[in-house]
């Protein structure tokens, strides 16, 4: 069991540290977006919260400041993180930034209140706070009390907000943002659920009350089930767009490849329809992610540019029908006995040639590649025919 927790907690970091990594790299690239801005903090609020109640900060903490100093770091924490988490919908819902900023500052003095209230109950405690969690904090103590009360009220009430909030923008949405957005639905609604059977339980102990061990192990497992939760659901849209990328890119590179049969003919022919002759930064092209679709895109057009400057002279074969079985290997023969012959110099009108029947650039790219296809099997077998005459001459 312990073995499974452990990597439960591994692959909860790896997926925190996935996302808030790439919220900072898209924050850098657009460092004026207000609700980028703010899940980027809300990110990072969650991680200091995380982070400074383990050792070693929590020591360090408690050195400096008290032993109550580190619960009170790590709360003050999970309250920004749900500030900033409302922030990105006040940002999100605003006609403009100004009306966004107005929100945000009129939520940021609730929040100074609680955060206010916290510091106060905390000095309140004074000696007799040992810095225990809320299982071992003798809640009959008022200043003890009125800490939980503050933090557990404020965050009910902004989980609350903004889980109205993502269900209304999820109803609203189109996968996978949709998707993404009533996962962290879920998991906002467990935490709001969880802080609000916390703060029964703060009622019940203050006066006098005693809670099963088991109802307050729960509402830990609820909060512990429902942050992952909501950093998938915040981190799915982000990852199936970049699977999704992925997915294009890997396709635009084997239709670039099988182009290239195709592609050396007619630039063979026709060099001077090069779109790229002297890149003046050849291993940027290569190695950025936006270099494979340009030369993906040069080569598509490259091939029909050659294919528009051929087709007059297949024109005894352009009523060949392009949806019948074999068209590609017979258009493969006439392109390569028009390129190899001398064609008159009078103008002459361009036709079709390998076109779609639709018209979208997956189906003209996919005729493309069946004839540069046939155009490999043509020279193929023409490499099989001259080894053969020269081993029996």
């Amino acid at each position: 069991m312990a073995v499974i927790v452990s990597v439960i907690l591994v692959a909860m970091i790896l997926a925190f540290v996935a996302a808030l990594g790439w919220k900072i790299f898209q924050l850098i690239k657009a460092p004026r977006d207000a609700s980028l801005r703010a899940v980027t903090l809300c990110l990072i609020s969650a991680a200091c919260s995380f982070v400074l109640a383990r050792q070693p900060f929590s020591g360090w903490i408690a050195s400096l400041a008290g032993p109550s100093a580190p619960r009170l770091v790590q709360n003050l924490c999970v309250l920004s993180m749900v500030f900033w988490l409302m922030c990105f919908y006040l940002y999100s819902a605003a006609p403009d930034a100004d009306e966004g900023n107005r929100r945000a500052r009129r939520e940021a003095l609730l929040l100074t209140l609680a955060a206010i209230g916290l510091i106060t109950a905390t000095a309140a405690a004074g000696v007799g706070d040992h810095g225990a969690d809320f299982q071992g904090s003798d809640l009959r103590d008022p200043a003890l009390v009125s800490f939980y009360l503050i933090a557990d009220v404020y965050l009910v009430y902004a989980l609350s907000m903004a889980l109205r909030w993502t269900c209304s923008y999820a109803r609203a949405s189109q996968r996978p943002l949709a998707t993404g957005l009533w996962m962290a639905a879920v998991g906002i609604g467990a935490m709001a659920g969880s802080c609000t059977i916390r703060t029964v339980l703060t009622v019940v102990r203050w006066q006098g009350g005693t809670v099963p061990r088991t109802v307050t192990w729960a509402s830990s497992v609820i909060i512990a089930l429902a942050v992952p939760l909501f950093l998938l659901g915040v981190s799915y849209p982000g990852a199936a767009t970049r699977l999704a990328a992925v997915r294009v890119r890997r396709q635009h590179r084997r239709m670039y490849h099988r182009l290239g049969p195709l592609w050396q003919m007619l630039h063979e022919a026709y060099p001077e329809h090069s779109l790229y002759r002297m890149p003046a930064t050849p291993w940027r092209d290569r190695l950025l992610p936006l270099g494979l679709h340009r030369r993906y895109y040069r080569r598509v057009i490259e091939c029909r540019d050659g294919l528009v400057r051929i087709s007059p002279y297949l024109a005894p074969t352009a009523g060949l029908g392009e949806d019948q079985p074999g068209w590609a290997d017979a258009m493969a023969d006439r392109l390569y006995a028009a390129l190899h012959s001398d064609h008159p110099h009078t103008p002459v009108q361009a036709v079709a040639v390998a076109m779609p029947l639709t018209q979208s650039l997956e189906d003209d790219v996919r005729q493309l590649v069946q004839l540069s296809d046939a155009v490999r099997r043509r020279v193929l077998a023409g490499a099989k025919h001259t080894d053969a005459e020269s081993e029996t001459s």
